[in-house]
């Protein structure tokens, strides 16, 4: 027998390849279809909205859905087909606008205070945790009362100016972690500014941590934007968004109108589902990455 071959049994076949995974598996598609169906619709509104949206028909308040009106009108005779898509172009810009002062306040301030000394980054944590402990909506309330009239960009800023903390603890806790990376350490040997240090070396690095974050102020933007036009402290009657129609719903509920509440509040509550949908999904998807690691 040849010495170069040995028999040493049956061969164990090998175990069938996993099976490829589809792209869709575990992705929100339903919501994120559903949102880009409503976010489309806002910005080409005026490619297939039947009525002028500010135009206040009279003669047709409060008539209810049908051929002519297919959501009905409110109590000033406004289309609410119209309304709907073109208010909800103001209700979204709220949202993202607010989304990003609060988001480039956060990053500034909890990277401040991750690079920042000891003492420095307890004071400022202390001074977070102040911001916390405040009810958001009263200090919403406060600014806008302090800025007067209420405009988009007054209530962008306010709302902005009220939701960085929560997501600024989370930078200060990732900043805090790669602080000491030997690419960090050898910028900043190297004469890197901290402003050099935060956008080329440490955002891209956490920004996935708190991409969940960013996604949920944008739901929570527009849900305060709708409560402050709900008891009457938002946008005046003349700026259609998402929450001055729900602004009329106390008259609705006198006249028996449930169109004008329900519909504008049903496009409110599917967009807010369908962010919440997709903020969850970031956050275990930056789970599993930061497990991995």
């Amino acid at each position: 027998m040849d010495e170069r071959f040995i028999l040493v049994g049956a061969r164990t076949p090998l175990p069938p390849p996993p099976p490829e995974k589809k792209w869709y598996a575990g992705k929100p598609v339903f919501s994120m279809v559903v949102l880009a169906v409503i976010i489309s619709g806002c910005l080409g509104c005026e490619l297939f909205i039947p009525k002028d949206p500010v135009y206040m028909d009279l003669f047709h308040a409060v008539e209810s859905p049908g051929r002519e009106f297919w959501f009905g009108t409110d109590t000033m005779g406004r289309d609410i087909f119209s309304m709907i898509w073109f208010g909800g172009r103001v209700s979204l810009a709220i949202g993202f606008l607010s989304t990003a002062i609060s988001t480039f306040l956060a990053i500034l301030f909890g990277a401040a205070s991750g690079l920042a000394p000891r003492w420095l980054d307890e004071l400022l944590m202390r001074l977070t945790e102040i911001f916390l402990s405040i009810p958001s909506l009263l200090l919403i309330i406060l600014l806008q009362a302090i800025l007067g009239k209420a405009g988009v960009l007054s209530i962008s800023l306010v709302i902005g100016v009220t939701g960085w903390t929560s997501m600024a603890k989370v930078v200060r806790s990732e900043v805090r972690r790669l602080r000491n990376s030997e690419y960090v350490l050898a910028s900043r040997c190297m004469g890197a500014g901290f402003f050099h240090v935060l956008l080329r070396h440490l955002a891209p690095n956490f920004f996935s941590s708190i991409m969940f974050m960013v996604v949920m102020n944008v739901r929570s933007a527009i849900a305060a934007e709708s409560t402050l036009s709900f008891i009457g402290l938002g946008l005046p009657l003349e700026i259609i968004s998402w929450g001055s129609m729900l602004s009329l719903s106390e008259k609705a509920l006198l006249s028996e109108a449930w169109w004008i509440i329900l519909i504008p509040g049903a496009f409110l509550v599917a967009t807010m589902l369908c962010v919440t949908s997709i903020g969850n999904w970031l956050r275990g998807e930056s789970g599993q990455k930061s497990g991995n690691l």
